[in-house]
């Protein structure tokens, strides 16, 4: 077995933060549009969400649409004065990662500075080698967060290993079809949301996994069990 390098995505991945982290960071993204935009909540919130769905990204919107500032932006929309008290995570999420053989990267459209709070919360800061964040995540002066193509390969090119030696761990399928398609493993994060359920995306999660994800998971604990289905030839 070659040794795998698992890119692991942090939200609703490593904790799941869809109970308190993600209503908190779309008020706050709602407020910032309003404001910078001058328009109500309402149709702060729909233009948001548009952007979302349109670009991947709220910011990338705001970027090509009306030039703001991306580091405030992030700023605004990520900082908590209390966000240990708003994770929920698993309990032995460090001893899960530590038995999986291979090196170990974040890969998130987060930014780095929430990041590192929440992987520090988490203690998985000594785990992962390498935290790649939406910072990170620019070509030819562009933001290109998950799930650019040609991101996964700048990332994969940047850590000289062949894309059938990547591992990608989410709970986004659009990002695991992309790098399904350029060779990566993929394993599917379920979390909370089961068959039938309302991602983050505001789709439903398909009832059978899809073709382009190799595993799928509830959990990350999981991982250690499957690791040998994900196996590729030396």
């Amino acid at each position: 077995m070659s040794f795998h390098y698992w890119f692991f995505d942090l939200d609703n991945t490593l904790h799941h933060a869809g109970v308190a982290i993600f209503p908190r960071i779309n008020q706050m993204m709602t407020a910032y549009v309003a404001e910078k935009l001058c328009l109500d909540l309402v149709s702060a919130q729909s233009l948001r969400q548009a952007y979302w769905q349109r670009y991947g990204a709220t910011m990338l919107g705001l970027i090509r649409h009306h030039a703001i500032d991306p580091h405030e932006f992030l700023a605004a929309s990520h900082t908590f004065p209390d966000l240990a008290t708003l994770i929920r995570s698993e309990r032995g999420l460090r001893d899960s990662l530590r038995r999986l053989p291979g090196h170990k990267r974040l890969l998130t459209n987060a930014p780095y500075g929430y990041a590192t709070r929440v992987i520090q919360h988490l203690g998985l800061h000594m785990q992962l080698g390498r935290l790649y964040a939406i910072e990170h995540m620019r070509l030819h002066g562009e933001y290109r967060p998950k799930p650019s193509r040609r991101m996964l390969r700048a990332i994969l090119a940047r850590e000289r290993i062949p894309a059938r030696r990547a591992v990608l761990i989410e709970d986004s399928l659009e990002n695991l079809k992309a790098a399904r398609a350029l060779g990566m493993r993929t394993v599917w994060v379920t979390g909370l949301l089961g068959p039938g359920q309302i991602g983050a995306n505001g789709r439903v999660q398909p009832r059978l996994k899809p073709k382009w994800c190799d595993v799928q998971v509830k959990s990350i604990q999981q991982l250690a069990r499957v690791s040998q289905r994900l196996a590729s030839p030396s």
